[in-house]
């Protein structure tokens, strides 16, 4: 391995460290909130698409169409 490949990952690291510490982080209230809101928003919306599949479903079978 080169001199100048060496270089070129260790510059790559501290360039990513130093970008890593610009980065503003949620803070654990803020990430627990969003993470609950993301789980209730995709069960009310699982709910919904379960409810319209259902009544396609029963809307089929009166007319004959499905078993």
């Amino acid at each position: 391995m080169s001199e100048a490949e060496k270089t070129s990952k260790t510059n790559f690291f501290k360039n990513l460290k130093s970008e890593f510490k610009r980065c503003t982080w949620p803070k654990p209230v803020d990430l627990a909130k969003q993470s609950a809101l993301v789980i209730v928003v995709s069960l009310i919306l699982g709910v919904v698409i379960a409810g319209i599949d259902w009544l396609i479903q029963m809307g089929l079978m009166a007319m004959n169409i499905v078993s």
